[in-house]
């Protein structure tokens, strides 16, 4: 039978592999009433290299984590923690935030 932490391992492998420092991963696994939280802390140069083009790797990461979930019989799901000082970049333009504001006017 699996080990009840083989969906931490398992992701644990995946993104040291990725990454370009292996030694800043941490995964630490809680589990509650809604299944199982995998909780993901890496250097944050490393961000890009995990969440890929257009999020297409963590979408990957995270669905490969459910089936392992799944073969143990538990829900299970990947959560990347935002870099301290970290700041999200909006994808929108300028032109958009105008669109916004018209309409906000109307």
């Amino acid at each position: 039978m699996a080990s009840a932490n083989s969906d931490k391992d398992f992701l644990e492998f995946i993104i040291k592999a990725l990454v370009d420092n292996p030694d800043k991963v941490e995964v630490n696994r809680v589990v509650d009433e809604m299944g199982v939280l995998l909780n993901v802390k890496i250097d944050p140069k490393d961000m890009g290299r995990i969440i890929g083009r257009a999020g297409a790797t963590i979408r990957a990461i995270r669905s490969l984590t459910k089936l392992v979930g799944l073969k143990n019989n538990a829900r299970v799901n990947v959560k990347i923690e935002e870099p301290a000082g970290g700041s999200r970049v909006s994808g929108g333009s300028s032109e958009s935030s105008d669109v916004m504001d018209d309409l906000n006017n109307i």
